[in-house]
């Protein structure tokens, strides 16, 4: 009897449930969300973390010109934001963008970006400060993937690294060992 009694309740409660959402109003029609089909969503960018491939977006910059090239790059629009210039320089992290070189997916049409940190680094922010990566006249470009070619090849005089003065918002999206 007693079991009967709380599959009773248990089914009247599902009823009720589902007869109060029915009669529950919709959501105001200028809160719904908008469709979003692919071609609204930030494509993922590859680029290289110690050696290995990683997948980011960038969605705002500092600089018009160069959300504007991004922009141009990858599409969708990428949000000119002059405010992150302002952000303290301990909570940038950089990547290294290269202006000459081998051919590539980067946004002056050369090799990937190279970054310094990913999530879960200590001191990973998506916050990057732009450092403008130039081979050298008379040297021989190849394809960097780390940090630690980019210094070595900066010490034997091969190429240079200007800090650009651009922050972009960078979030990384796959990384060795993580993802979102």
């Amino acid at each position: 009897m007693k079991v009967k009694v709380i599959a009773l309740s248990i089914m009247f409660g599902v009823a009720l449930l589902f007869t109060f959402s029915a009669c529950a109003p919709a959501m105001p029609e200028e809160m719904q969300p908008a469709p979003v089909s692919s071609d609204d969503l930030v494509p993922p960018v590859r680029g290289f973390y110690k050696g290995e491939v990683i997948y980011f977006i960038h969605t705002e910059a500092s600089d018009a010109q160069v959300a504007d090239m991004l922009t141009k790059m990858m599409g969708p629009k990428v949000l000119f934001v002059p405010a992150l210039a302002q952000v303290p320089e301990s909570v940038l992290t950089n990547v290294y963008v290269f202006t000459n070189g081998i051919k590539g997916d980067g946004p002056f049409g050369f090799q990937a970006d190279i970054f310094d940190s990913v999530p879960g680094d200590e001191g990973y922010s998506p916050l990057r400060s732009v450092r403008l990566t130039s081979w050298k006249e008379g040297a021989a470009p190849s394809e960097l993937r780390s940090i630690d070619e980019i210094n070595e090849t900066v010490s034997r005089g091969e190429l240079s690294v200007q800090p650009r003065g651009a922050v972009v918002n960078m979030p990384v999206l796959t990384w060795p060992g993580g993802q979102r």
